[in-house]
């Protein structure tokens, strides 16, 4: 099993690297690959140093599996080159995430979508990702109508530029900044940029992309995304109107039952889900749940989960398991 990289040298990339090797994924040759500035740079895999290669060089060794985590532009101009010599691409940017030819996929919920015609395979919003992991059992049962969600999103979302800037400011050290305004101490309501309606990029891909996971349309989601001073793991205040009514205790149950999802909620000993305990941790974990006591069959939850693992790479990682598990590569 050949596989590349693409963006290897980034946080993301780095980070996709750990988990290939922590799940025992088969690579029987790595290809980290990045832009040309990095080329020819020693890169570790496994306790193995490897040259970064460039992208056309990648496309000539004809990868298995080529896992993007290098931007939406560069996704669109090389993703399509990859499929053409046969590589499935994962691709974790935005760029073909809402593609009506692209399947997005969270595996516990859509992998059996995939086919070996897939080439060209989405890897949802980091936020996306862990929002419907947890509202796929409930939707199931008791079926979903509205979603109304604020994020609290860590500064590792937005890149390494981000988490130097915080910790510039924790330490007085004047330095670049990547958000317009300081971010220790504070909170910005501005996560991507501003579309025409008011929104944001990432507001938007909270709307848009759970319908598409779910290939449902008959529910909504409206997001507020707000970029908070922690140096990883995204909290996502969540409010669920549903069709059907629902026992809180069966609720609970349904949670602890799915796959990939850790309940903690016990308001007696101050058990709630905290970014800082999901750090370099792999589930999905939720709790304050409880009803919304101003209308029906409406529940509140907190859910929260590493942005850079869930999130990001181990689902892209877990994608590249199913095909290789059903030979669809």
């Amino acid at each position: 099993m050949k596989v590349a990289v693409v963006g290897a040298t980034g946080m993301v990339g780095e980070v996709m690297r750990q988990v290939l090797v922590e799940r025992n994924f088969p690579v029987t040759e790595f290809i980290p690959v990045a832009s040309e500035r990095s080329v020819g740079k020693d890169i570790s895999y496994n306790n193995k140093n490897y040259k970064v290669v460039g992208l056309q060089t990648a496309v000539d060794m004809k990868p298995d599996i080529a896992i993007f985590s290098a931007g939406g532009g560069t996704s669109l101009d090389w993703a399509p080159k990859f499929a053409a010599v046969g590589t499935v691409v994962i691709d974790n940017s935005s760029a073909w995430r809402m593609d009506p030819t692209k399947k997005l996929v969270v595996p516990e919920i859509n992998a059996k979508a995939l086919t070996k015609e897939d080439k060209i395979i989405a890897n949802p919003n980091c936020s996306t990702i862990q929002l419907v992991l947890a509202l796929a059992p409930l939707h199931e049962k008791y079926k979903m109508k509205r979603v109304v969600i604020s994020t609290y999103q860590s500064v590792s979302g937005t890149g390494v530029k981000a988490v130097q800037q915080l910790e510039n400011e924790i330490n007085g050290i004047e330095g670049e900044m990547a958000y317009p305004y300081p971010i220790g101490k504070n909170a910005l309501p501005h996560c991507d940029v501003f579309e025409e309606n008011g929104y944001t990029k990432e507001e938007m891909k909270l709307a848009r992309e759970p319908q598409k996971i779910f290939d449902d349309r008959t529910f909504s989601v409206t997001a507020t995304a707000v970029r908070i001073p922690t140096a990883g793991g995204h909290s996502e205040s969540v409010n669920v109107e549903f069709e059907n009514d629902f026992d809180l205790k069966d609720v609970r149950q349904l949670l602890s039952e799915a796959s990939g999802i850790i309940v903690q909620d016990n308001p007696a000993t101050n058990t709630y889900p905290m970014p800082i305990l999901a750090h370099g941790k792999d589930d999905v974990f939720v709790g304050r749940l409880r009803r919304d006591e101003t209308q029906p069959n409406t529940l509140n939850m907190w859910i929260v989960a590493d942005n850079l693992r869930k999130g990001a790479a181990t689902n892209a990682v877990q994608i590249a398991e199913y095909l290789v598990k059903n030979h669809l590569v």
